[in-house]
């Protein structure tokens, strides 16, 4: 209970200072104290629920949520997160755990690719935008992660988006992915609510402060701290499947 409580803190802290579910943080560590991959994501969208929530509250007071530029993808992510349960439970351990690996190689990568926004954001068609959220929604809750990840860049490249929104909006999307992934997850197979329900609570906490400290930390020192948790998350899923 006390791992579970502060791991639920320090994930929400994380959550909510790099505008992710918390899942790309989460499944590792919850690898790394003995639990299966595969619960290890049920809890994961569990806890996302919850920070994903909080977090989207706190950035609507704080002005920084611009809710219809990102409802329809939020509408897509719903219901491609919907197939997300029933599709885990057809792969194996090691392919999730490959999947989830090449996820972490994605998001590191990304973050090695400079982005610039523009002052004034581009329009896409809606369907366009529901059909993004299809598909994050749908590789995101594969593997327990929330989508931000992929949306975030989504946003600030191609709609050119100032990217403290763009972090508030990717928060925004794991609310509808993980809402629908825990529906899915929980009809395909049993999920282990309690421990997701106590890392989501106690990840609040987490959240709160992790907000805070995204306001007033500088972005490129934002950027190089989660470069260089993403690689220690690569390393330990490379020495897990190899060795």
């Amino acid at each position: 209970m006390i791992e579970l409580i502060f791991l639920g803190i320090g994930v929400g802290l994380l959550s909510g200072f790099f505008g992710i579910g918390g899942g790309t943080i989460l499944v590792p560590l919850l690898l790394l104290l003995g639990y299966s991959i595969k619960e290890a994501i049920g809890i994961s969208v569990v806890q996302m629920l919850f920070s994903s929530l909080y977090g989207s509250y706190l950035n609507n007071k704080k002005g920084t949520l611009d809710v219809p530029m990102v409802f329809t993808i939020g509408i897509g992510g719903f219901v491609g997160a919907l197939f997300s349960g029933f599709l885990t439970s057809l792969f194996s351990d090691l392919a999730l755990e490959l999947i989830f690996l090449a996820f972490a190689l994605f998001a590191l990568s990304r973050l090695f690719f400079k982005t610039s926004a523009s002052v004034v954001q581009k329009e896409l068609s809606k369907t366009l935008l529901f059909t993004i959220g299809v598909f994050v929604g749908l590789i995101s809750m594969l593997i327990g992660v929330g989508g931000s990840i992929i949306i975030v860049p989504i946003l600030v490249s191609f709609l050119h988006v100032d990217i403290k929104k763009a972090i508030s909006a990717g928060l925004f999307f794991v609310v509808f992915s993980s809402v629908s992934g825990v529906i899915s997850h929980t009809l395909s197979r049993d999920i282990d609510f309690f421990s997701g329900i106590v890392i989501g609570v106690a990840s609040l906490i987490g959240v709160y402060v992790g907000i805070f400290l995204k306001d007033k930390v500088d972005s490129v020192l934002q950027k190089k701290l989660l470069a260089w948790f993403y690689l220690l998350i690569v390393i330990y899923l490379i020495q897990r499947i190899l060795f």
